[in-house]
């Protein structure tokens, strides 16, 4: 299979490319390299630098923000430490839907981009990021792998997905992917074929690093020990898992079909790139980008080591800041320092929302984001529930918003008809509220189709 040289794809094409798109990542990168090794107190004034910056950029381009700031009292002049911060009030999605027109600076440098998120939060926002966010994610990944002796360039394998209609390849972007040697596969469509022919490509690619949603991962991993397949990757160094909680039986399972360690990456489409595991099993927090508080249900900061919600400022969310955003993921900040020296924030514990697989009639296993995908393209629901009763009776438990209109309903039978097949019966629910779980948990995909035989183990959630 062709493969670009690393060091062509390092130094040349992958710059080159950042360049044409006007992202600053090869340059933030360098920043990262170096300021990772800082003493604590100077990650922490950097951020503290970065916060004025942004505070200014807001209070400047951002009515909503600059309304808040001034009730607050509080200025990029006045913030003499970080705990200044604290004065403003904080905010979450329904005030980032709510005031989305009075939040983005359309004339941030490189231009603003729409996009929406929901993940598995099931309260869809549609919201604007600059050039600057999008370098940040790629810089903090790169560095990530740069920890697990992956560097910029060599070949990474993606299982991932794309809301865009199945049946449809952007060639461009193929072409670009393989220029910088990365192989994209669908986790929207793993019936055991294609996770046969997957395998077969890995083996053709050789990659360094394999990255994917934490479930369709053991997904693939789970068919390849059923078939009683170990994949040939003599490069590969590390597995890297993201989007969703990566159980423990799922990690042992990765481990022990790749047999190289696992990885696991926290983030969120509004937020960006947050967090990921090192070598030596610590969470670092990508310190640099992003600021978080971890407050209890009264909104004060928790001692270290205790559970709280993960409040989050990111730092390089010019185009629309998110300032004090209230993620709903709850955290755990540890006390200990990194074990290999950085300055870096560490993070004990993520507790994320967990989904399910869907499986569409023909036996065909899709991520749960190809059906979220759908709904959180909606701007009529404030939040929802997809449920999966059988391969061919889906129902959707709406909430709606000011934004929900007579064809809202359609559009998201029409979409999830698309994704799951012409045949599928889909029932749009309005309720006015969503209950949690017996457990407590917070589930927006649920199906009860069975999968069976290994392919379950990597699908349960214990």
């Amino acid at each position: 299979m062709l493969k670009v040289p690393a060091l062509l794809a390092r130094q040349a094409i992958y710059p080159l490319q950042e360049l044409a798109f006007k992202r600053p990542t090869f340059p933030y990168l360098a920043e990262l390299e170096q300021s990772q090794w800082l003493p604590r107190a100077g990650v922490e004034a950097l951020q503290q630098e970065k916060l004025r910056r942004l505070l200014a950029l807001a209070h400047a381009h951002c009515p909503w923000h600059r309304q808040r700031l001034n009730a607050a009292g509080l200025s990029p002049d006045n913030l003499s430490s970080l705990a200044d911060l604290a004065r403003l009030p904080t905010m979450d999605k329904q005030d980032a839907s709510a005031h989305r027109e009075e939040l983005v600076w359309a004339g941030v440098p490189g231009g603003t981009f729409k996009y929406n998120t929901g993940g598995s939060s099931g309260q869809p926002l549609i919201f604007h990021f600059g050039r600057s966010r999008q370098a940040s994610d790629a810089a903090g990944r790169m560095r990530a792998r740069r920890w697990w002796g992956v560097d910029v360039g060599e070949p990474e394998v993606y299982l991932w997905g794309a809301p865009v209609e199945l049946n449809k390849t952007d060639w461009v972007k193929t072409v670009r992917d393989r220029l910088i040697n990365q192989l994209v596969l669908n986790a929207f469509a793993m019936s055991p074929a294609r996770m046969d022919a997957y395998l077969d490509a890995m083996e053709g690619f050789q990659p360094r690093c394999l990255y994917g949603y934490a479930s369709s991962v053991a997904l693939l991993a789970a068919h390849a020990q059923a078939r009683s397949r170990r994949p040939r990757l003599a490069g590969l160094k590390v597995v890297c898992t993201t989007g969703e909680p990566l159980f423990p039986h799922q990690r042992e399972l990765i481990h022990e079909v790749f047999g190289v360690p696992v990885a696991n990456e926290f983030g969120s489409r509004d937020i960006g790139f947050t967090a990921h595991e090192t070598p030596q099993g610590q969470v670092l927090l990508m310190s640099e980008s992003i600021l978080l508080e971890v407050l209890d249900a009264a909104g004060q900061p928790v001692a270290p080591g205790e559970m709280g919600e993960a409040v989050m400022t990111g730092l390089c969310s010019e185009a629309q800041p998110f300032i004090r955003y209230r993620t709903g993921d709850m955290v755990r900040l540890s006390p200990e320092p990194d074990h290999a020296g950085r300055g870096l924030h560490v993070i004990a514990e993520v507790v994320g929302r967990s989904t399910d697989f869907l499986v569409r009639e023909d036996g065909t296993i899709m991520h749960a984001l190809a059906g979220i995908y759908v709904l959180r393209a909606c701007e009529g629901l404030a939040e929802f529930k997809l449920i999966q009763h059988t391969a061919v009776d889906v129902e959707v438990l709406a909430v709606a918003n000011a934004r929900w209109n007579e064809d809202s309903a359609a559009g998201i039978i029409a979409g999830l008809k698309q994704r799951l097949g012409e045949s599928v019966r889909v029932t749009v629910k309005r309720v006015d509220s969503i209950a949690p779980e017996a457990s407590g948990q917070h589930r927006y995909v649920v199906s009860h189709v069975r999968l069976g035989g290994e392919l379950d183990r990597a699908t349960r959630k214990t």
